[in-house]
């Protein structure tokens, strides 16, 4: 099993910034790509970004230039820097993280964009 921990969400305003962090721990092991994903009300959940044991980096065409995923493999997080932030983004951000073993999801960190 795999444990993730989301923390930063919060309210701000159109044009702001927030940092997201989602901290893994357990059976973490063999990890092929860790992510992030979101849910707005009434919405499917959808793609945000994603970062392969590689480095290799996926974004939404929506976030693109905007957002910006890392990883910190001494620290089993992966982190994502939202920038120029707009109402649109509003929703949860789940944190997905991927190993041999299977997919896990966070329970989800609240960003609302508004002024």
């Amino acid at each position: 099993q795999v444990q993730l921990v989301e923390s930063g969400g919060g309210l701000v305003q159109p044009g702001g910034s927030l940092r997201l962090s989602c901290a893994a721990s357990g059976s973490i092991f063999s990890t092929y790509a860790m992510g992030w994903y979101r849910q707005a009300p009434g919405k499917q959940r959808d793609l945000v970004a994603t970062i392969t044991d590689t480095s290799h980096t996926n974004y939404a065409d929506s976030v693109k230039g905007r957002f910006t995923i890392s990883r910190d493999n001494a620290k089993n997080r992966v982190y994502l820097q939202m920038n120029s932030l707009k109402p649109e983004d509003t929703a949860v951000y789940y944190c997905w993280w991927q190993t041999i073993r299977g997919g896990y999801w966070g329970q989800g960190t609240q960003v609302t964009v508004s002024s």
